[in-house]
């Protein structure tokens, strides 16, 4: 059985029944399954997984940001995340039987649909996007919505779907086809989102830009971070995509941000799970946390969430959290 992963993030986070709406535009969708649904109130954005047969995924994928068009309103909308639009970005990951390229085809789909039924200015970013100086979703996001009217007059900046004029209400919206990724925020014992952001910037691939204006590269690669205050939990978080989570891994991020954090006098207390994780993430977390080798997978998953403390700011349940677990629950056939 072929299945498409799709995790759209709605710049929605405190208007429950906006959400549920989404929600069950979702669920009526036959052959699809809502894996888990992550809200943010301060930074007002809701992510939602789900996955299925790839024809019924792009269908409820394009339901969904259709009611987003139609209960968001971008004029009004304020929070601490990065956003272009009322869906900010909706990206396609193949799980099982589907290659990149069966999921660019399906990206290309939704985003003409979305671009030319709803009239909403579509970005292809990723693995759908050849132009290398627009794949990245930093790039297009940057100038976010309060600039992307200005910045879409530029040629350079022309959409690949949809009106080439911005559209206030609803803003723009980026679709594409990438790799899994992980999203792991880590809580700080301080209020200063400055900190936070300075770990950010030495941890990140990107790196930073001294006072003397030099490129200074950034610690761990397919790392993307940045630093905010989380009134959710009264602290300054990190927060981070790890683009290759085998390349980069939570545990790597852990001692990584917990040594660069130390210079500062902060510690680490807890981190935040966006989204699904692999099991994998969690088995090495836990193996490099026990002091022998252990043959209890349960053990290895209980230490690795007490190592990474991924249930210190907010409860973690293991079999909704990990993405094999939630499949399985929902799949049967998975």
């Amino acid at each position: 059985m072929s299945i498409l992963e799709c995790i759209p993030n709605f710049s929605e986070g405190n208007n429950t029944d906006v959400l549920k709406n989404i929600a069950q535009a979702i669920e009526v969708v036959p052959d699809v399954y809502l894996l888990h649904q992550d809200t943010s109130a301060s930074a007002n954005r809701t992510v939602f997984t789900f996955a299925g047969a790839p024809a019924a995924v792009i269908e409820a994928a394009f339901q969904a940001i259709k009611v987003a068009k139609e209960q968001i309103d971008m004029r009004l909308q304020k929070g601490a995340h990065p956003r272009i639009g009322a869906t900010d970005v909706c990206p396609l990951v193949p799980l099982q039987d589907l290659s990149m390229q069966d999921a660019i085809y399906y990206a290309d789909v939704l985003a003409k649909r979305v671009g030319e039924a709803l009239a909403i200015p579509v970005f292809l970013y990723e693995h759908s996007q050849e132009r290398t100086y627009r794949n990245r979703l930093p790039q297009i996001r940057s100038g976010q919505y309060e600039q992307f009217k200005i910045k879409m007059t530029d040629p350079a900046w022309q959409p690949d779907y949809g009106p080439h004029i911005f559209m206030e209400s609803s803003g723009a919206t980026v679709i594409g086809a990438r790799a899994l990724l992980v999203a792991f925020n880590i809580s700080l014992d301080t209020k200063d989102a400055q900190v936070a952001q300075q770990i950010a910037n030495e941890i990140r691939s990107i790196g930073y830009v001294n006072e003397k204006g030099e490129r200074i590269a950034g610690l761990l690669p397919k790392l993307r971070a940045i630093g905010w205050y989380s009134s959710d939990f009264n602290c300054a978080q990190v927060s981070m995509n790890l683009l290759d989570y085998q390349k980069t891994s939570p545990l790597q991020v852990w001692q990584n941000c917990s040594a660069i954090a130390s210079k500062y006098n902060v510690k680490l207390i807890g981190s935040e799970l966006i989204g699904l994780m692999p099991e994998s993430c969690l088995l090495e977390a836990g193996m490099h946390a026990v002091s022998k080798a252990a043959t209890n997978k349960n053990e290895l998953l209980n230490a690795g969430i007490a190592y990474l403390k991924l249930d210190q700011v907010k409860p973690f349940n293991a079999q909704e959290k990990i993405l094999e677990y939630a499949l399985l629950a929902k799949l049967p056939q998975y």
